[in-house]
């Protein structure tokens, strides 16, 4: 049902309605209004024939008939268009429009009522009469034919406008209704052609004057918007699998080719000299972890391509570098690890790609912050500058050649004699990016050694547009590192 003819039938049938009860208080109002006249009359004609009804019933009482009937006929001629009856002790006088005497009358009506002969209505009115011979009552009667003949003809009246009032009142909201619906009638042919999956055409922004259309119109494209920024990260979902898939199975391919030569030895030799089998195990056990760590890696960078806004929140970087470094220090219990962390700083982050930040800079210092003699140090600090949170992570290791220090961040760029999946400071630098942050490396403290620093910003901030570090075309401040090894 259209809305225009919605609203006609809801108008159609709330405004009899609204006669209806109207048109009752109009009635209630007409009658109190003219048993208020009449009774204001009742009262006139009580006044005006009272001293004759006692004149007449003292007359009475004396014995004088003839003295007593030119009385009541004054007191007839007075009561003019009012019924009137005396009530004395002896005897009662009655004249004019009144009802039957055998109709009850109240004890007292010093105040007008209502008397009902058959289907006849009166009001009446008594007022006491005292004598010297005795007392009695006046009566005073006026009838309700003409007060009922006012109120039906309102009543029918009443009932005409009701029902001349639905078809009409209906009739003129269905046209008003249709009028002011036009915008939205526009607005749905304007919306009806519009196909997301095929057609890149959108609302254009047209006020049309109605303050709800123009409301349902940018609705109308806020959701489109959401659609197309969703089917944007949909492709880019699919893009992210489609690499996932094409770098998973190259960078595969080359250890699961040397396990299987391996595995081929073994079973062609099932008498290998122990020595040889001791170095086939081996080569198996290190090849079997460089897979571990490349599929892990591989599924971490997924992961933080497609991390969503929901995900993120206030993250006490004091703490995770602080388990972080806990980490290393059980994986690596021969490396001395310190730790300066300012407390209470805080950035809006992922938490789990943070950790994922500090545990790949830790790993990576650990594998190639090495000094002379053999020994892994990593200093690991955290401390405010401003806006930002700058972490730093120094190793003493041999540093790293100013002309490799553009290229470390890539996908899969491993150093000379590396056992590593070549994503470990990738993922670093995709977390720096995801959280609009900056990694930068250089020479370590008095030129010993290697420093990486990202800064962080503490303010929260938006996702980057475009997140595709699996598929390799994000771009980053790639600035220098270290050849990585399994981190």
């Amino acid at each position: 049902m259209r809305l225009s003819t919605r609203i006609g039938l809801a108008v159609g049938l709330t405004v009899p309605l609204l006669v209806l009860a109207s048109g009752w208080l109009l009635l209630q109002l007409v009658n109190r209004d003219l048993h208020s006249a009449e009774d204001e009359h009742l009262r006139a004609r009580a006044a005006a024939v009272r001293a004759d009804a006692r004149a007449l019933l003292r007359a009475s009482a004396n014995g004088r008939p003839k003295a007593a009937d030119n009385r009541e006929r004054l007191l007839y001629s007075a009561a003019l268009d009012v019924g009137v009856r005396v009530m004395g002790p002896d005897a009662t006088f009655s004249g004019g429009p009144q009802p039957d005497a055998s109709v009850s009358l109240p004890a007292r009506a010093t105040t007008p009522v209502t008397v009902r002969d058959g289907g006849t209505s009166w009001r009446a009115l008594s007022v006491p009469i005292s004598t010297a011979r005795g007392s009695g009552t006046l009566w005073v009667f006026s009838p309700n034919a003409a007060d009922q003949a006012q109120l039906r003809l309102v009543r029918r009246r009443v009932a005409v406008i009701s029902l001349l009032a639905a078809p009409l009142a209906g009739l003129l909201a269905w046209g008003v209704a249709t009028g002011a619906s036009g915008p939205l009638r526009r607005l749905g042919r304007r919306t009806a052609g519009l196909d997301p999956r095929t057609s890149t055409a959108r609302l254009p922004e047209e006020p049309s004057g109605v303050t709800e259309v123009d409301e349902l119109a940018a609705t109308l494209r806020t959701v489109l918007a959401r659609y197309d920024e969703q089917a944007a990260r949909t492709a880019e979902a699919l893009d992210t699998a489609r690499s996932f898939s094409a770098a998973a199975s190259h960078e595969l391919r080359t250890p699961l080719m040397s396990m299987g030569t391996n595995l081929d030895i073994l079973a062609a030799h099932p008498d290998l000299p122990e020595p040889d089998r001791t170095e086939v195990l081996t080569d198996l056990r290190h090849e079997h972890a460089r897979l571990l760590g490349l599929l892990v890696m591989l599924r971490e960078l997924g992961r933080g391509d497609l991390v969503e806004a929901e995900a993120l929140r206030t993250v006490d970087l004091a703490e995770v570098a602080d388990a972080a470094v806990a980490e290393a220090r059980r994986r690596a219990p021969d490396a001395r690890i310190t730790l300066d962390a300012a407390p209470g700083l805080t950035v809006h982050g992922w938490e789990p790609g943070l950790r994922l930040l500090l545990g790949n800079l830790l790993a990576n210092a650990l594998a190639h912050g090495r000094d002379k003699d053999g020994r892994a140090t990593a200093e690991v600090g955290v401390r405010g500058a401003g806006e930002q949170v700058v972490i730093t992570v120094d190793d003493r290791g041999p540093g790293v050649p100013f002309e490799e220090r553009g290229r470390i961040f890539e996908r899969f760029a491993r150093g000379p004699g590396s056992s590593g999946s070549g994503l470990g400071l990738t993922l670093v630098a995709q977390q720096t990016a995801l959280h609009q942050g900056a990694v930068t490396v250089a020479d370590g403290p008095a030129g010993v050694g290697t420093r990486f620093e990202v800064r962080l910003p503490r303010a929260a901030g938006t996702l980057p547009v475009h997140r595709d570090w699996l598929i390799g075309t994000a771009g980053t401040n790639r600035s220098q590192s270290f050849p990585k090894d399994a981190s």
